[in-house]
């Protein structure tokens, strides 16, 4: 049998795996494949995949990372939570994606999960789960919301008629930008620091929740992926990326995590878009598709 740690390992690699063909299979192209090992002497010890598809017919940037480490101390993000275990040592394991459409009308896509189990000196380990998923459109459809929404909530359906309520909200709550008092995309369902359930469950619900990724998903890409475009829905993409990348680097505590405790800098910036724009005070045209965004998308409401 194997150990805890172990089997969460193992399923995270086959999650990696079936997400990539995926991938492949819709883009057409190949994923470059990029395994690394941290070297002794480094902060951190473990390894890791990286497999990144740039410059394709759909996806303009699509990653997704396995990462195994092992370190001496915890980093400050994750224990704000957990006092009691700052300076134990750790392992962390997890599957991290971020897919970057070519066209403007198929979303972003953000999905992580992961273990965190710290290793204190004189007392059994501590293991809690992480993760979720949330699409962040520029141009916005109810059915895809819906769609995407309904997914997530049967996923955590096996495990609590609580769950996608407090995961949704904690998304809303999670995927804003404080500084621009602005959602980041739809939402979707976020979790961490999660342990109620025990660890059998709460591994199972973790891996509900990476499992319904590709069905939540695919079809959405598949509704829109030939939906012709212009240069008007081009800059407007580029500019809503902005957004992205401004919450990614300024409050998303997975770039802190890693970053903070000596991570793979080019796996951690993974989920950065190829290109990116800012305008200063942009305002859509009233009554445009643009200004729909803001007004029904990006808003926190209910979707189901």
């Amino acid at each position: 049998m194997p150990s805890q740690p172990e089997a969460v390992g193992d399923y995270l690699r086959g999650l990696q795996q079936r997400i990539v063909a995926a991938l492949e299979a819709a883009d057409g192209t190949t994923c470059v494949r990029d395994a690394w090992h941290k070297e002794p002497g480094e902060p951190l010890q473990g390894s890791g995949l990286t497999c990144i598809l740039e410059d394709g017919p759909l996806f303009e940037r699509a990653g997704c990372g396995f990462s195994q480490v092992r370190g001496p101390k915890l980093p400050p993000s994750a224990t704000q939570h957990r006092p009691e275990l700052a300076g134990a040592p750790f392992e962390a394991m997890g599957v991290s994606l971020v897919f970057h459409p070519r066209n403007p009308y198929v979303p972003t896509v953000h999905m992580n999960v992961r273990m965190i189990a710290a290793l204190p000196v004189d007392a059994p380990p501590v293991c809690w789960f992480g993760g979720g998923m949330d699409l962040t459109p520029y141009y916005g459809f109810e059915d895809d919301a819906v769609h995407f929404h309904r997914s997530c909530r049967d996923a955590l359906a096996p495990f609590g008629d609580d769950k996608y309520p407090r995961f949704k909200k904690w998304c809303d709550e999670y995927f804003f930008l404080k500084h621009r008092n602005e959602q980041r995309g739809i939402g979707g369902i976020f979790f961490d620091d999660f342990a109620e359930l025990e660890f059998a469950r709460s591994f199972a619900m973790l891996r509900s929740v990476g499992d319904a990724l590709l069905p939540a998903y695919l079809p959405i890409m598949e509704r829109r992926r030939d939906t012709p475009y212009g240069e008007r829905e081009r800059a407007f993409q580029l500019y809503r990326r902005g957004r992205y990348v401004e919450f990614n680097l300024v409050w998303d505590r997975g770039t802190h995590f890693g970053l903070q405790s000596g991570g793979r800098t080019e796996s951690i910036l993974l989920s950065m878009p190829p290109l990116a724009s800012w305008a200063y005070r942009q305002q859509p045209a009233p009554g445009s598709a643009e200004a729909a965004l803001y007004e029904h998308f990006i808003v926190r409401r209910e979707w189901l």
